[in-house]
């Protein structure tokens, strides 16, 4: 009887043995979808299908655990109503550019580009030790949302400008499309600027609702065409030094995860935000050759009386922000104080290399 008994619970703890793997097993193979909506054609270059490769890395890191559609702009909603899309839970994803959302959130566009601000190297150091994306979960969790870097455009021109400006009067009165803090520093330096969809820069520079057009860089300028509808491309980088793209993921659908795929999204976000700029790097100097080489392209910089106009204007729009809104303030203190930070190394190392190269190196 002893032997029955011992042969019975035996049975019992070995079927528990079994039963456990096979629920283990059975719950690792579910697959999760999620649906990303993006201010971008889908496979516009490097911003279209950097959202794609993003979602491409989350797949095969998680072994196809987690599987992403991608939606390009106007395919579930409109480009710049992906903040609110994901937010609200009409897609568990978004990539677009957080300054496009400053209408809501006004802290939002430190986290795409300030005006004479970091570069992208600086940018990502920021962020990713200098307390930046920690800033960045606070205030976007209030909107029901967890925000990523997911690519880097690089430091953008000043745009294309149907125009030459040889001063600061010949910019009165232009419209010019142009978003987050440095549109608005344009604004008060008699500019007209307006935020729009990239997909209709083009025909509002051919029909002249748009006197000029600051979109993003060699590269995606080559491919909207914006060189066959003005003559002039101002090469001053002031206005996006740095332009992070955002992925956004809807809170509730985060906190749904289990932390291994919530590791695999993160580590996905910072592999795609590197591999963008790496790619931005590499074309753009294709692009920017084959501009100026077989299309004619005139590159200009601005004089010096414009640039001393727009920092002052930036100067101004920044400090109107932050005493306006808390989280600006908060934010800013933290870009401003890593800026600070991280300058004197960059003026010492990366600054005064390119320094050295250029008045040696032909």
């Amino acid at each position: 009887m002893q032997r029955r008994k011992f042969l019975k619970t035996a049975g019992l703890g070995a079927a528990g043995v079994v039963a456990a793997p096979f629920v283990s097993t059975a719950k690792a193979q579910e697959t999760i979808t999620w649906d990303m909506v993006t201010s971008w054609p889908t496979n516009f270059p490097a911003l279209g299908t950097g959202a794609s490769d993003f979602a491409k890395r989350i797949e095969q890191l998680s072994n196809g655990r987690m599987r992403v559609r991608v939606h390009g702009a106007g395919e579930l909603v409109p480009p710049l109503e992906v903040f609110d899309a994901v937010a609200a839970g009409t897609a568990q994803m978004g990539h677009s550019a957080a300054y496009y959302w400053r209408g809501k959130v006004a802290a939002s566009q430190f986290f795409t580009a300030v005006p004479f601000g970091m570069n992208t190297n600086e940018t990502n150091a920021w962020l990713y030790h200098g307390g930046g994306q920690e800033l960045w979960d606070e205030i976007y969790a209030k909107h029901n949302l967890k925000p990523f870097a997911v690519g880097n455009t690089g430091t953008q021109p000043g745009g294309w400008f149907k125009k030459e400006i040889n001063s600061l009067e010949d910019l009165q009165g232009i419209k010019l499309r142009l978003p987050g803090l440095a549109g608005e520093a344009m604004n008060r330096i008699g500019v007209t600027t307006v935020n729009m969809p990239g997909g209709e820069i083009f025909t509002s520079m051919q029909t002249g609702v748009l006197d000029a057009a600051d979109w993003v860089s060699p590269y995606n300028d080559l491919a909207f065409g914006l060189h066959q509808v003005a003559d002039y491309y101002y090469t001053s980088a002031w206005n996006e030094p740095s332009a992070v793209l955002e992925g956004t993921v809807n809170l509730d659908a985060w906190n749904d995860l289990p932390d291994d795929l919530k590791a695999v999204v993160t580590e996905a976000a910072r592999a795609s935000n590197l591999a963008m700029y790496s790619e931005f790097i590499y074309r753009n100097a294709q692009a920017l050759e084959t501009l100026v080489e077989e299309h004619g392209v005139q590159l200009r910089t601005f004089p010096q009386d414009v640039m001393e106009a727009l920092y002052e204007a930036s100067q101004t729009v920044i400090q109107e922000q932050i005493e306006s809104d808390p989280d600006s303030a908060k934010v800013y203190e933290s870009y401003q104080a890593f800026q600070q930070l991280v300058r004197p190394s960059n003026d010492a190392g990366e600054f005064a290399y390119l320094k050295a190269r250029d008045s040696i190196v032909d």
